[in-house]
């Protein structure tokens, strides 16, 4: 990572974990703070939770580490481009309500 990296994590339960926060703090990497309730402004994140939907409402739930593969693809393939269009558009309204928010509530 080199030595000016900075660890920056999304307060997601796994990373808040005794084990993760002590392993952090031995080996002093330096962490960026991440405030409860941020905003998710990476559009990765959302198509992540539509194929998450969609691979828990299949009929049929993959049981191998290779269905679960084979079911993302699948699933990925049929997201609608338009979405991932939308998403990357709105970026500039969204990074202005964060700034305009000041760290507080806003829609996204």
């Amino acid at each position: 990572m080199g030595t000016d990296a900075i660890f920056m994590d999304d307060n997601a339960r796994p990373h808040r974990a005794r084990l993760v926060r002590n392993y952090l703090q031995s080996e002093t990497f330096p962490q960026m703070a991440w405030p409860a309730r941020s905003p998710v402004l990476n559009t990765i994140e959302h198509a992540c939770d539509v194929l998450g939907i969609r691979i828990a409402g299949r009929s049929v739930q993959p049981g191998t580490l290779h269905e679960i593969q084979q079911a993302l693809l699948q699933e990925w393939a049929l997201l609608p481009q338009q979405g991932f269009n939308d998403a990357i558009a709105s970026m500039p309204r969204r990074c202005q309500a964060c700034i305009s928010a000041r760290e507080y509530h806003t829609r996204y």
